[in-house]
């Protein structure tokens, strides 16, 4: 049994580790390898037990009076402080210590009042950042979300530059990774790992929820994991249990794409939402209206679909505008709501567009920041395992499922990496994808 006492002026308070961290973690806790490797499924409690283990670490050094430092990275800025900054606020409170520490986030540092070690966090988007990191006295360092980094090159390049600012009263730095494993059996990081599995330097844990003995998950939880085994078994075994189940050509399973013919009686619509893709000089342009329901529906309201093919007579930008506005307007007036948000591609197409938009009519729409086209995707299938995808039986929407029950891989690109879909009639795919991407924290899809 793992324990850890904390104590305070006025009594002493135990906190048994043992009833925060699972059985199934007990070696990763203790082994004294340099390299820690945690993956599975989500909901497994990897990153909690992480970012504890981080916590009593330091704490071991600050009560001999070390300064000890610990560096935290995800792929890129962004997600730092929604991540793990505040995963390691968490660890700190559960154990207790959470008047030791000074909190900031310009830059994004936990600093330790007394002694000044601290947790620093970095993206993982600066290599040339990391290689020349001149945070000294380290005794861990942490990759949270692994498999969202580009490469391996980023660990090779980065580990040597934090191993030299080792502190001196530790063996090493401890190296963490942390990561759901990619359905795709080619990405990289399910390569990298058959690597490691050979290397005596590295321990490597696989954990799900199902490793869950102290009854941490919630029955809610438990609820909505098996609405996921239910709609998509094959989901359900890459996100819950970490299996790397492959790709498939298809993209999507069009059972969980559910046809209705008016909003449900016992649901009211709360937000709608604009998302747009666009392309008038050689590709379609389309923009979806979209539903969120007080019971966490989406629902597809409305699609507009112009395509320039096989005609003579183009439609100008400002023709689309026209279009794009009055589609909107007649589905504000209909729903009787403005939009939450407009969201649309970063490609030069839609900030032409855009551009036209604000000259006429005053309104711009908000650009998304695409991710790669595989954790695109995966933000949809998210939505549709849960069973809570819904479209209105229009004629006007025919042309968004026709499209999607086309939508596939390339076979060609399956075997490696970097997976390409097949980019023949995927507007609509593409314009769901910037509506569920840049309003997955409204969806329930990020917290």
């Amino acid at each position: 049994m793992i324990k850890t006492t904390t104590k305070t002026k006025t009594n002493k308070t135990i906190i048994k580790m043992s009833d925060l961290i699972n059985p199934h973690f007990n070696k990763l806790w203790r082994t004294s390898k340099p390299y820690v490797i945690a993956k599975g499924g989500r909901g497994s409690f990897k990153s909690s037990t992480i970012s504890l283990k981080l916590v009593t670490m330091m704490k071991k050094e600050i009560q001999q009076g070390h300064e000890a430092n610990i560096v935290c990275v995800r792929e890129n800025s962004v997600n730092l402080r929604d991540s793990v900054y505040k995963q390691i606020q968490w660890a700190i409170s559960m154990l207790n210590m959470a008047n030791e520490f000074t909190y900031q986030v310009s830059p994004m540092r936990i600093i330790n009042k007394r002694t000044g070690s601290a947790f620093y966090f970095y993206g993982g988007n600066n290599p040339e950042r990391l290689k020349s990191n001149t945070v000294q006295n380290l005794i861990a360092l942490w990759y949270e979300e692994a498999a969202n980094f580009d490469s391996a090159e980023v660990f090779d390049q980065a580990n040597p530059t934090f191993i030299r600012q080792k502190s001196p009263f530790v063996n090493d730095v401890k190296i963490f990774y942390s990561y759901n494993p990619p359905r795709n059996p080619y990405d990289w990081i399910n390569e990298w790992i058959k690597q490691c599995e050979d290397d005596p330097d590295y321990f490597i844990d696989t954990s799900t929820y199902l490793d869950d003995e102290l009854g941490i998950t919630t029955n809610q939880q438990l609820k909505l994991i098996d609405r996921y085994k239910h709609n998509d078994l094959d989901y359900y075994k890459w996100l819950y249990l970490g299996k790397v189940v492959g790709l498939g050509d298809n993209i999507y399973n069009m059972n969980l794409f559910h046809s209705i013919d008016e909003i449900p009686e016992d649901d009211e619509l709360w937000n709608i939402y604009f998302s747009v893709d666009s392309g008038h000089e050689t590709s379609a342009t389309t923009e979806g209206c979209y539903g969120l329901t007080a019971k966490g529906r989406v629902i597809l309201l409305d699609t507009y679909y112009y395509s320039p093919a096989n005609k003579s007579h183009k439609k100008a930008p400002s023709d689309l505008v026209k279009d794009l506005y009055e589609f909107e307007q007649k589905n504000i007036d209909r729903w009787d709501m403005e939009p939450y948000k407009r969201s649309a591609d970063s490609a030069t197409a839609d900030y032409a567009l855009d551009n036209e938009f604000y000259k006429d009519y005053g309104i711009q729409w908000h650009h998304v920041a695409k991710t790669k086209k595989v954790q695109m995707i995966d933000h949809v299938q998210d939505l549709l395992a849960q069973g809570r995808f819904f479209y209105l039986d229009t004629e006007a929407n025919k042309i968004f499922i026709e499209e999607h029950k086309q939508y596939r891989w390339d076979q060609d690109t399956l075997e490696s990496d970097d997976p390409k879909v097949i980019k023949v009639k995927d507007h609509t795919c593409d314009q769901l994808q910037y509506f569920i991407l840049d309003n997955r924290r409204d969806l329930g899809l990020k917290w």
